[in-house]
């Protein structure tokens, strides 16, 4: 028998020696199971009622004809179990004296028919999709896929089944107690329409700290450190929005060039916190680890977002690993083409998982309530909502899905966030998701980049995105808060790189600057990349603050990036995925720079401004009328010499605004039914080259002025010269 027939025989596994699946001789059979019960899914470590201790193991596999529950050692010894009991298509069984921090996993017998889409192969350790922790890395290997990679004939190569063991290269589940009560724990319970979003990576936020303690630079612990708890309240957000933080492995292409997947977009564990951020290194202390961390925030007064990945999982195209849903039940967790051999992809990773399947739609809604009911987390970013919500080919708004989010009574409480878009056809659904959901509102941040590069000639747009985007949230009783606004996020330029360079520069990433987009929006104002020359220098520093200042003023929930108030920059990479090093960790040496330190003074002064003014931070949207007789509009805009705009001017060109947010014309009441009322204020815009000058509607009070470094002179003024490309806020 030659290498290719041996790798592709198909011979069952329980006919080869163990000592080739194991690398050591065969080792007497174990007891069987007690029967156990076949709920919850997962691992459950629980008292056996006779005095004793042991975990029970629920798996859902409807097309498995055998599971082997396979328990490691200390040594890395493998010995399997049997679960002979099936209730409900689960295979389940309780096992004494398994504890806490044991390593687990399953091998799933079954049949191999790549053209109906069942590829089980019991040759390969899966991990419980519901385990709670997972120890050990993914080591890219040909052993990995269930289908012989590199097999002579390309047209058949994922149909020919290679039963190598694959179990020293996947990482393996753990047996977790939960121990951790939240008795002491307080939820923030911002509003939406106070809320203030800061996108940051767990491990990229803290490993430059100096404050930070070495060992605990890049983890749970980091963040939950008093010197980073303090950025975050100096600042003033209210909420951190975490880029993945489910356990995820690194791509095969990726380590085969020595990088990680550092943005953690590949999930592999839905339950399980990220291991490679823990301080503790102890197999299962990273959930306590995390518990701790969401408490120390939400003692500073700060929710915990997670940005989660359910719409596509590690185990990518038909010869990807086989880490887990692969294994377990093929066609039943991924949506297949037409072939059934493939995975429809609206996602661009290889897969999509199928949430037409009441077991799809169950695993997610059963990690969605374990992260806000065990966890303590606050709300969810959905990357690639869209992909979440399709039926056939569509996105639907009524899916099963988005119904079983909506009726939730956990669920719907916390914060839900919609990456409204996926890859495939009618896939940009942005104002199109329902009441519930807020939406990053790409629309948004086009507009605002292109506005203060000098790229629109009207103001029309940038009029609708700063007071809320009502032609877009209005339906259905939605709020502006629905309008997560942004002008940069992880995926793209920082903003100091937007206004630094008109390319993108991702060499590094090893894909020859063929990833990332090529629609920046960006201007680098006369240098590619940093410069010594004072006037762009000036001119970029204005920019910045320009657009820190249009973001946090504008109606609905602002977003920042984590290092953007301190001119953070990825040297012009837009696509930093897989920079786990000084291109993707925040640079806090920058404070020392008295540019970056007053930028970063800046953004803590517009977001204490915010929350010091409902005015300027609205929870219904503007009508543009008086609230009564006699009384000034709510919100009205002004050409710079002091007029209120017609038709003729909406459409005439210009790149010069005013708009008046009248505080005592607000028509809300606050938690006792009192009337709520605020000061009125002016904000002047100017993306023009050239100085304009704005006559204002009585005297007014300057509070921030992007011309200067620093706080304006407070004293009233009637009229001002706005220099070119520069913005100012006033107060009557």
């Amino acid at each position: 028998m030659t290498a290719w027939q041996e790798l592709g025989s198909g011979t069952p596994l329980e006919a080869r020696p163990a000592a080739r699946l194991n690398g050591s001789a065969p080792r007497p059979a174990p007891a069987p199971p007690w029967p156990g019960s076949w709920q919850p899914l997962g691992a459950r470590f629980r008292a056996d009622g006779a005095g004793g201790r042991g975990t029970n193991f629920a798996l859902w596999a409807p097309n498995a004809e055998a599971v082997d529950l396979c328990l490691f050692d200390e040594s890395g010894r493998e010995s399997r179990h049997r679960l002979t009991e099936q209730t409900y298509q689960t295979w389940h069984g309780y096992l004494p004296g398994v504890l806490p921090g044991t390593r687990y996993g399953f091998r799933v017998h079954g049949r191999w028919d790549p053209w109906t889409g069942a590829r089980h192969n019991p040759a390969k350790l899966l991990l419980d999709p519901y385990a709670r922790a997972v120890d050990g890395g993914y080591t890219a290997h040909d052993a990995v896929s269930t289908a012989v990679r590199n097999w002579p004939e390309r047209d058949v190569a994922d149909t020919v089944r290679d039963d190598r063991d694959s179990a020293p290269y996947v990482p393996k589940a753990v047996v977790v107690h939960d121990d951790d009560d939240w008795y002491d724990d307080q939820r923030p319970k911002t509003p939406w329409a106070e809320t203030v979003l800061y996108e940051l990576h767990v491990r990229g936020f803290t490993m430059r700290h100096p404050d930070v303690p070495p060992e605990l630079r890049g983890t749970y612990a980091g963040l939950a450190h008093p010197a980073a708890v303090a950025h975050l309240t100096g600042l003033g957000v209210t909420a951190v929005e975490l880029l993945p933080v489910h356990h995820h492995v690194s791509e095969d292409h990726l380590q085969g060039r020595g990088l990680v997947n550092y943005w953690g977009y590949n999930t592999l564990g839905f339950f399980a916190p990220h291991a490679g951020y823990s301080s503790s290194g102890s197999r299962g202390q990273q959930v306590g680890e995390f518990k701790r961390m969401v408490r120390a925030l939400h003692a500073a007064g700060i929710e915990v977002i997670l940005d989660v990945v359910y719409n596509h999982t590690a185990e990518s195209g038909v010869m990807g690993p086989a880490l887990s849903f692969r294994g377990i039940d093929n066609a039943g967790y991924y949506r297949l083409d037409r072939s059934r051999r493939g995975y429809a992809d609206y996602t661009g990773c290889g897969n999509t998982l199928d949430t037409r399947r009441p077991q799809v739609i169950r695993l997610i809604t059963d990690s969605l309530r374990y992260w806000v009911a065990e966890m303590g987390v606050d709300g969810f970013r959905f990357d690639l909502a869209a992909a979440l919500a399709r039926g056939g080919d569509a996105v639907e708004m009524e899916h099963p899905f988005l119904a079983a989010v909506s009726q939730d009574p956990l669920l719907s409480r916390v914060k839900l966030i919609a990456e409204p878009w996926d890859v495939g056809p009618g896939g940009y659904q942005v104002g199109g998701f329902p009441p519930l959901w807020g939406e990053w509102n790409d629309r948004y941040r086009d507009t605002v980049r292109d506005f203060w590069r000098g790229a629109r000639s009207d103001v029309r747009e940038l009029a609708t995105r700063i007071a809320g985007s009502s032609d877009l949230y209005q339906r259905g009783g939605r709020r502006p808060y629905a309008s997560v606004n942004y002008v940069t996020a992880h995926d793209g330029f920082t903003l100091r790189d937007l206004v630094s360079y008109d390319r993108k520069h991702n060499l590094a990433n090893g894909e020859d600057n063929r990833d990332g987009t090529d629609d920046n929006r960006s201007w680098n104002h006369g240098a590619e990349g940093e410069t010594d020359d004072p006037a762009i220098r000036e001119l970029r520093l204005r920019q910045l603050r320009n657009l820190l200042t249009t973001l946090l003023l504008s109606s609905g929930v602002p977003m920042l990036t984590a290092g953007d108030e301190l001119g953070r920059t990825q040297g012009g990479n837009n696509n930093a995925y897989c920079q786990d090093n000084e291109t993707g960790w925040l640079d806090w040496s920058l404070l020392d720079d008295p540019d970056w330190r007053a930028l970063s003074e800046l953004t803590a002064r517009l977001i204490r401004l915010r929350r010091s003014h409902p005015v300027l931070r609205q929870r219904a949207f503007f009508s543009g009328r008086p609230a009564g007789p006699d009384g000034p509009r709510d919100l009205s805009w002004l050409t710079p010499g002091g007029r209120e705009m017609t038709e003729a001017d909406w459409f005439a060109p210009t790149r010069a605004l005013a708009l008046r947010l009248s505080g005592s014309a607000m028509a809300e009441r606050d938690e006792r039914g009192r009337e709520v009322h605020d000061a009125d204020f002016l904000l002047l815009l100017n993306a023009g080259p050239e100085p304009r000058h704005f006559t204002l509607p009585g005297p007014h009070r300057p509070l921030v002025d992007t011309a200067l470094s620093g706080p304006p002179e407070p004293a009233p003024v009637a009229e001002v010269t706005l220099a070119g490309r520069s913005a100012m806020l006033l107060t009557a």
